[in-house]
């Protein structure tokens, strides 16, 4: 089975080419940086066409985290849209059997706390993350309607937040934990008397290792087909506070933690019902909250 990977030199496309690797499989790559802009039908095309792949494990999307999508609401979307439409119809068109798509959780309800699959549809998203949640929601919309009109097999698995080595370790590009371990390791490093936290510190979030998605995108490539979301997650969370707590004690920074009320703090509680995804792939994530909080500190202190 020959694989390509869209955004293979991407936060989660790098880990997910990695795995397969570590599993003997060498797959055909892709991305912005390597030469074949997504947004470009005819480039997507003419890279399908060429690299003949049966299975694509799409790992590429345009993202930041709450400032970025605060600053760049036209580009977030427009870029992933173009990438969205392009995608489906040349591989579509090529004759791909599979595509395998990861979907950000923010696309459940902003008044959602544990996010099931049958109430992905139950109400407006928080407004920090309308714009890209609506994009990645219409992946799902453009793969139902492909499967209903030209039978393309998509599956669509819904993924926590991600951290880990080799994450965006840029203020607006990050999502808040990535953001945090740069502060805090600066923060030492200078010496600076306290590192500043957006919001309250109140939102509770679930968190995904990078390296758990990129299996449950590797596992998904065996699945039933179904146009169904699927959710990989485990129903458990911590407090925007007490993560910046494991952060401070695991980088050993000795000053105080400020928290900016004056900055937004998103949906006030995200965890994801993972019992359809254990049940459908026989696995669960796997690497433990504080030893992958540990593990990206370590890869930020040598990389950075």
């Amino acid at each position: 089975m020959k694989i390509a990977i869209t955004g293979a030199t991407g936060f989660l496309g790098k880990r997910t080419v990695k795995k397969l690797r570590d599993r003997g499989i060498n797959p055909v790559l892709t991305s912005l940086s390597m030469g074949v802009d997504l947004r470009d039908y005819q480039q997507t095309l003419d890279f399908f066409q060429s690299e003949k792949p049966e299975v694509l494990l799409n790992c590429a999307s345009f993202v930041g985290g709450i400032q970025f999508g605060y600053k760049y609401p036209a580009d977030l979307f427009e870029n992933n849209l173009l990438m969205n439409v392009n995608l489906l119809k040349a591989a579509r068109e090529s004759g791909i059997k599979r595509i395998v798509n990861p979907i950000s959780n923010c696309v459940y309800p902003a008044k959602a706390t544990l996010f099931k699959e049958e109430e992905i549809w139950d109400g407006p998203m928080h407004d920090s993350v309308m714009v890209y949640g609506f994009v990645r929601k219409a992946f799902w919309v453009g793969s139902w309607a492909n499967q209903r009109q030209h039978g393309l097999d998509v599956i669509n698995i819904v993924l926590s937040n991600m951290y880990g080595p080799e994450d965006h370790f840029e203020e607006e590009r990050s999502h808040a934990l990535g953001a945090l371990i740069m502060k805090f390791v600066e923060a030492k490093r200078s010496n600076a008397p306290f590192v500043n936290v957006w919001g309250s510190g109140k939102p509770v979030r679930e968190w995904l290792h990078v390296d758990d998605g990129a299996e449950a995108m590797i596992r998904s490539i065996d699945l039933p087909a179904t146009t169904d979301f699927i959710n990989i997650g485990m129903a458990s969370g911590i407090s925007v506070l007490d993560m910046c707590k494991l952060i401070k004690e695991l980088t050993g920074y000795q000053g105080e933690l400020k928290l900016d009320l004056s900055k937004p703090d998103g949906a006030a509680y995200k965890t994801v019902d993972g019992s359809k995804g254990a049940e459908l792939l026989g696995w669960q994530p796997q690497v433990p909250f504080r030893e992958g909080v540990a593990e990206a500190i370590k890869w930020y202190e040598a990389h950075h």
